[in-house]
């Protein structure tokens, strides 16, 4: 019994299971089979259901539109030179995830910039996590060559260039006030930039290119838009004068320690405004935040009342009225009249004195008589003809009005001062332009920092040729040797002008006693006038501040320059009498 169940034992253990190779294929097939299933879903799902997302991944990652720069319109004076140019310059950026990583070189970078440190990497934390930022715009060409240096010494990676326009003043402080300047983005901000922006701004365009991971471009694939460069504009200045003009007024401010001064040259003709600066000037090239003061252009900006070159507007309505004549006697003694309940005195007892002489010796008295004798509704209309109380509509931005208080109001005192230039205010240019009235034989014409053609255009009369050179006769007298503007005279040149010295108002404090604004207006050659000109000088606290004094040299000054320049003939008999005897003389 025991040796049977032995046998059974052995021969169990010599039994030997065989494999099941069918079990094993099956599970290698369903194995490779969900292989493959889950890789073609996976292409499928790619190249089917993801492909839009996938092609713009990559194409964000090393497709990239880049723009094309444009230039900006050039700004040219009125015989081609440029007063506003843009020049290519480097614009650099960075990827701030690459540039992050080297930060030992972030100290050296900022130096090549000329940037803080600290606020650079302030910079680049807060934008970590975008491939993309300007380092700094439109750099100068040191700092350029300091950056690629930097470069190529350490190593450094994650910094790149494009192109950008820069915009240049050739003529710096000496045109600012009406060129202007453009911010950072090439959009105007003050003046002419501002006004023409429109037409002068430039317009980038888009180029697709492809990129390498560190963003730099390795070939151009196609044009996506065409740039389209500004138009350049002609102004009516001309830069010879303006130069001229620009050294002039500034001596004069300095030299008679005036806060600020301005200056304006029409051409009689066309209207254009050939000349137009200010003190204390700013450098358009390197614009301050605290500059904003010295940035306005006071010859269309500031107001100021006119003083006693507003009278031979007055002597002109009242010979265009037939009240007078240029002879007519007009008595000013004792050298003051009583008016409502004030007095009108003049600086010296004149006594009886014909018309002329009311506008050379420039007396109050004689003025308010006369301007007594005008209706206040047609004095007003007068003015208002003249342009006072009106912008010049030159198309620069922020231009003053003025003021001309409305003729229902004026009191017989309040005409009287508005005789003598109280009571209103204007600017310069609307001075120069109320003068050219009479220079242009009594028309007004518009006036234009823009060339034109030099036909004039929407001619208002607005008196009698007839009055405007009588007028200019007895403003002859003025630059003569008895009357108040002798300084402005030029050798061989007849010069009509009138001077002007007024008290400076001080708002609810009234008229200041100490304060001053000095005046001269005129215009050459006196008997066919080419030029008019306007100088004010703001607070001259130096040994004189009359009109004739401080702001008629200007005048002189520059006119004489202008002349010689425009090649306009001498048209003093006097002087070409002296001349010859002088030869004869020396023979």
């Amino acid at each position: 019994m025991a040796a049977a169940k032995g046998r059974k034992r052995a021969r169990r253990a010599l039994t030997v299971k065989a494999p099941n190779y069918g079990l094993r294929r099956q599970t290698v097939l369903a194995i490779m089979l969900a292989m493959v299933t889950v890789t073609v879903a996976g292409a499928f799902y790619r190249q089917v259901i993801e492909t839009d997302f996938l092609q713009s991944e990559g194409a964000r990652r090393y497709l990239r539109e880049s723009q094309i720069p444009a230039r900006r319109g050039m700004i040219l004076d009125r015989n081609g030179e440029p007063l506003a140019v843009s020049t290519p310059v480097a614009t650099l950026w960075a990827d701030p995830q690459l540039l992050v990583q080297q930060r030992e070189h972030i100290a050296a970078l900022a130096k090549a910039l000329d940037l803080d440190p600290v606020r650079l990497r302030e910079r680049l934390a807060a934008n970590e996590a975008r491939r993309f930022m300007y380092l700094k715009r439109r750099v100068n060409p040191r700092e350029a060559d300091a950056v690629a240096a930097l470069v190529e010494r350490a190593g450094l990676t994650g910094i790149g260039t494009e192109t950008e326009y820069r915009r240049f003043y050739p003529g710096a402080e000496v045109f600012g006030h009406v060129v202007g300047f453009t911010n950072v983005d090439d959009h105007g901000q003050e003046g002419i930039e501002r006004a023409f922006d429109k037409s002068l701004r430039a317009h980038p365009g888009r180029r697709r290119v492809i990129q390498d991971g560190l963003h730099n471009q390795v070939a151009e694939l196609e044009q996506v838009s065409a740039p389209r460069d500004g138009q350049d504009l002609a102004l009516s200045l001309d830069r010879r004068l303006q130069f001229i003009a620009y050294r002039e007024l500034k001596r004069a401010v300095e030299e008679n320690q005036a806060i600020g001064g301005s200056a304006v040259i029409l051409d009689v003709a066309s209207g254009e405004i050939l000349a137009m600066v200010n003190q204390p000037g700013y450098n358009p090239n390197a614009v301050r935040g605290d500059d904003g003061a010295r940035r306005r252009n006071r010859a269309l900006t500031d107001v100021f009342e006119p003083g006693s070159s507003m009278k031979p507007f007055v002597v002109a309505l009242a010979l265009e009225r037939g009240l007078v004549g240029p002879n007519t006697p007009i008595d000013t003694h004792p050298g003051s009249l009583a008016v409502g309940r004030y007095r009108v005195r003049d600086v010296h007892d004149y006594g009886l004195i014909d018309t002329t002489k009311i506008i050379t010796k420039s007396s109050n008295v004689g003025i308010t008589k006369l301007a007594l004798r005008i209706d206040r509704a047609t004095m007003w209309q007068f003015y208002d003809r003249l342009g006072f109380g009106a912008g010049t509509r030159c198309g620069f931005p922020g231009e003053s009005d003025g003021v001309l208080p409305p003729y229902e109001g004026w009191s017989e005192f309040e005409q009287a001062t508005l005789a003598f230039g109280y009571g209103l205010s204007t600017t310069t240019l609307q001075l120069a332009r109320a003068y050219a009235v009479i220079a242009a034989d009594g028309v007004r014409r518009p006036v234009t920092l823009l060339k034109s053609d030099g036909r004039p255009r929407d001619e208002v009369r607005v008196m009698g040729s007839t009055t405007a050179r009588q007028v200019r006769a007895m403003m002859e007298t003025v630059v003569s040797a008895e009357g108040t503007g002798r300084r402005a005279g030029i050798d061989g040149y007849r010069v009509a002008g009138k001077t002007g010295t007024a008290k400076k108002s001080m708002g609810r404090q009234g008229y200041s006693a100490r304060h001053y604004q000095a005046v001269f207006a005129g215009m050459v050659p006196a008997g066919a006038p080419r030029f008019v000109m306007v100088v004010m000088v703001d607070e001259p606290h130096g040994k004189y501040y009359y009109g004739g004094l401080v702001a008629a040299p200007v005048f002189a000054n520059v006119m004489e320059s202008a002349l010689r320049l425009y090649n306009v003939p001498p048209d003093d008999p006097t002087h070409s009498l002296l001349l010859a005897a002088t030869a004869e003389g020396a023979q």
